[in-house]
């Protein structure tokens, strides 16, 4: 038995053709919004270990007392 022979414009089985420029970022950006996607759907969900306005509350005062060092010291 022979194998059968390929035509020129036909590659072989598990041959990719090289991408192009444009497919390359095109599938950087669809990565970076199913992250983006995945980040903003793991947030909703909460399970948060300290409240969010603790958090707040503790930047708030951190600032204040940064600027009573430079303005009041």
């Amino acid at each position: 038995m022979t194998s059968p022979s390929h035509e020129p414009d036909q590659h072989q089985p598990g041959y990719q053709d090289e991408r192009t420029q444009d497919q390359v970022m095109w599938a950087r950006v669809e990565r970076r919004r199913a992250r983006i996607r995945g980040q903003i759907l793991r947030n909703r969900q909460g399970g948060h270990k300290i409240p969010t306005w603790l958090l707040a509350t503790i930047l708030g005062l951190l600032l204040l007392g940064w600027a009573y060092l430079i303005f009041f010291d």
